[in-house]
């Protein structure tokens, strides 16, 4: 399981570089079997329910995908880093007329790669209750 220790600076933006450069390629790109094949570890644990655990079942899930969503882009809002682990705040769109969905992204780094991944998604919708945005 991760640790929340303070990270050296230096590693802690290596991993945040590592995760946005995974997440460029694999989401924006639409490479996600090159993106795995780079970016993520031997072994990979999966907290998305509708994905099973490991690189390949990550890749094999987002090229489909991509094939029946090939507008698909996401807007990386925010990336933190703490320790082991980098986060990722993102507006996620099927295509240009779909509202999105509000992302938070959380991966687990461990010598260089990718190892771990949980998220939270919440659609964005019409109306407010407040003139906040999600973002």
């Amino acid at each position: 399981m991760s640790s929340l220790a303070a990270g050296k600076p230096a590693d802690i933006e290596a991993n945040k570089k590592l995760v946005r450069e995974f997440y460029e390629m694999a989401f924006n790109q639409h490479k996600p079997t090159e993106a795995a094949k780079k970016y993520i570890g031997s072994k990979y644990i999966q907290h998305n329910p509708h994905v099973p655990n490991g690189s390949e079942a990550f890749y094999s899930y987002f090229e489909k995908h991509f094939k029946e969503n090939p507008k698909a882009h996401v807007e990386i809002k925010r990336v933190l880093g703490d320790g082991d682990l980098v986060v990722l705040h993102l507006l996620s769109k099927e295509n240009e007329k779909d509202r999105g969905r509000a992302i938070v992204d959380i991966f687990r780094v461990e010598n260089g790669k990718i190892v771990e991944h949980w998220d939270v998604i919440q659609e964005v919708p019409e109306k407010s209750a407040n003139t906040n945005t999600m973002f």
